[in-house]
């Protein structure tokens, strides 16, 4: 797995996680689901690095 996208896939993970947990404290929802998404991203990305890794080997 390349160190800058798998360093871009923890962070977009962290700040959607962050920016979810935000939103749903001050019950703004779309800030809630923009974090959502955020994550979404950050988790694609790493399963997408993560199997490239695994057709490498």
């Amino acid at each position: 797995m390349s160190a800058g996208e798998k360093a871009k896939a923890k962070t977009e993970q962290a700040e959607g996680k962050a920016k979810e947990a935000v939103g749903s404290a001050l019950g703004n929802d779309r800030m809630t689901a923009e974090g959502q998404a955020e994550k979404s991203t950050g988790d694609a990305r790493d399963a997408k690095e993560k199997a490239k890794d695994v057709f490498k080997h």
